[in-house]
């Protein structure tokens, strides 16, 4: 069978296996875990493609984040398919596809190896670690960046095979376009550099070019390593563009996620205790790779000191692997690449700037996982390739690896068919997990499951006593269930946390003026509104409370700056009616 034909047949595996691996999202409904920031709770997505979420997406943050691409994505399906989630999540699976093709057909263009370019790219598509980067539609921003990813790269090759400055706009293009989609691109120019290596061997440092002269100097000499170093110094050049932009999106990214106070700070981290959890994170992604068991939507992170026996052991797993690729540079290039690839491509997620309460996530490894491939594939093909019985068993044996990864993959998908589902499985597969304890509780109080969420609400606080979510989740709960003064008491304790907690303030003010303490409440309104100048809730109240206590002047104003800002509030034009009624008659 001709080669073209066999890369049809691959081509088409792909689509098939992936899909069928990922047929149940048809079923599945949005996560409350992000989600709501993206979709469910965002008015510029819920919009549809405007001008206005044209002129937003650029002009605002979402989740600690400045990915403008990503949330006009969102706004594509939002106008196509409504708030539907599958339709979301066909997106998702689709750009997940065509990124296992592109990573293939890359391959396959660069190596000249259909097997082993076929395999890293099945093993792309089908592997449990990479279900939550298609299963949520928060993360649309992982299959959206990686497809700019590939991308770029195919341009990459197109202007090596035939220099020029169209060619290298379009990298640009292309790069700038996934950064505006996840700034985890940030570290593609170095891996630019890798692939100059291998499989690109525009740079070989341990074969010297050869150095042609009317004097006639021999191979290796040192006019060939001046050459070479010249020539290392100008692949360097080559990437600069790209690195500024790099500095300039990870500037912008820092500055987002330390302006929505996303950022631990070293007093709560310290740089010792990031330092070993990033060790241990790498090691225990490898682990997960070969082992993708009791995979969670969250693995929340210790604050304590990780032991020092495991963090020793971690650093000398990577020592000596590290060693080992090196050792192999000339031999098996690859394998090199494919190490350093794995360890540069997650730097910006692995913990030193800690952003967020996970120790590390499945969706983290979407793109550093392809250097892991790498290594795998090729290796096996050309360790099998000495001995004839193994290149009948190497077929055999992927087959069974890529229908076991299939099986694990379905399992995985089905735990995100929603909320309840994905949260009970991470809390029986995690310790600790004060987080998902009051995610859960606000998803079982969303269904009026009050004594439920109540349970998993006191489980974060005993967890994490200073938790303040979990605190004004359950002052809510409570609040639904008659309990005032419990609920005052966890709204006090919230406050007391994060005093510029502008709902807990307006939910304070609402059972204080339910006990007849108008005053108090007064003026946990106008603290709500001085916090949040645009709190509708908190501008209703304050005018009610204020009709209450009989200052119908004030009241009116209230309810008449209110109506400036949200003129469709027909609660406000119903209390003004009312209040202006009242003044006249009085």
């Amino acid at each position: 069978m001709s080669e073209r034909r066999w890369k049809i047949i691959a081509c088409l595996f792909l689509v098939v296996a992936t899909l069928a691996t990922y047929s149940d999202l048809r079923t599945h409904q949005f996560i409350n875990y992000d989600d709501s920031l993206y979709v469910t709770e965002n008015p510029m997505v819920q919009g549809g493609l405007t001008l206005s979420g044209l002129i937003g997406a650029f002009n605002t943050t979402c989740a600690a984040l400045w990915h403008p691409l990503t949330m006009l994505s969102l706004m594509v399906d939002s106008q196509l398919f409504g708030l539907h989630a599958e339709g979301f999540l066909l997106t998702n699976l689709l750009f997940h596809i065509a990124n296992a093709l592109l990573l293939f057909l890359w391959l396959r263009r660069t190596t000249g190896a259909l097997g082993p370019s076929f395999l890293v790219a099945a093993l792309f598509a089908l592997h449990p670690l990479h279900v939550e980067s298609v299963a949520w539609v928060a993360e649309r921003k992982d299959v959206l960046s990686t497809f700019f990813w590939l991308l770029t790269m195919w341009a990459y090759v197109w202007y090596v095979e035939s220099p020029g400055l169209r060619r290298y706009l379009l990298i640009l293009a292309c790069f700038i376009l996934g950064l505006l989609a996840k700034p985890m691109l940030v570290t593609l120019p170095l891996v630019l550099l890798l692939l100059d290596y291998w499989p690109l061997h525009r740079w070989t440092p341990n074969r010297p070019a050869v150095v042609s002269s009317s004097k006639g100097r021999s191979r290796g000499s040192s006019d060939s390593k001046t050459q070479q170093g010249a020539s290392i110094k100008r692949l360097v050049g080559e990437k600069s563009p790209l690195l500024v932009i790099s500095a300039l999106f990870s500037i912008v990214a820092f500055y987002a996620q330390r302006q929505a106070e996303a950022i631990s700070t070293l007093s709560s981290l310290p740089i010792p205790n990031r330092l070993a959890n990033a060790i241990v994170a790498y090691v225990s992604y490898l682990g997960q790779m070969f082992w993708p068991a009791h995979l969670a939507v969250l693995y929340p992170l210790s604050r304590h000191n990780v032991p020092i026996g495991q963090a020793l052991l971690a650093s000398l797993a990577l020592a000596v692997l590290t060693f080992l690729a090196l050792r192999q540079v000339r031999r098996h290039p690859y394998l090199l690449v494919g190490w350093l690839w794995y360890l540069g491509t997650l730097v910006p997620v692995i913990g030193l700037v800690q952003v967020g309460e996970q120790a590390m996530a499945d969706r983290y490894t979407y793109v550093p996982f392809i250097g892991l491939f790498i290594m795998v594939a090729y290796g096996m093909a050309e360790l099998t390739a000495r001995w004839r019985v193994a290149r009948f068993l190497l077929p055999l044996g992927a087959g069974v690896v890529l229908s076991a990864l299939m099986i694990c993959s379905w399992v995985q998908v089905s735990y995100w068919r929603d909320s309840i589902s994905l949260f009970e499985h991470t809390l029986k597969v995690t310790r600790n997990n004060f987080i998902i304890h009051n995610d859960l509780g606000g998803t079982l109080a969303q269904q009026g499951k009050l004594d439920q969420a109540i349970a998993h609400y006191d489980e974060a606080l005993r967890l994490r006593p200073d938790y303040v979510e979990a605190h004004y989740n359950l002052g809510v709960a409570l609040d639904g269930q008659g309990q005032l003064d419990q609920a005052i008491a966890h709204y006090a304790e919230a406050l007391r946390l994060k005093p510029d907690y502008a709902e807990a303030h307006n939910n304070l003010g609402v059972d204080l003026a339910q006990q007849g303490k108008i005053d108090e409440a007064i003026t946990r309104f106008q603290k709500a509104i001085q916090i949040n100048p645009d709190f509708q809730a908190a501008y209703a109240n304050l005018g009610f409370a204020l009709a209450k206590q009989g200052n119908i002047d004030k009241a009116i104003i209230i309810y008449q700056h209110d109506l400036k800002n949200n003129p469709n509030d027909t609660f406000a034009q119903k209390m003004l009616i009312t209040l202006k009624a009242q003044r006249t008659n009085n």
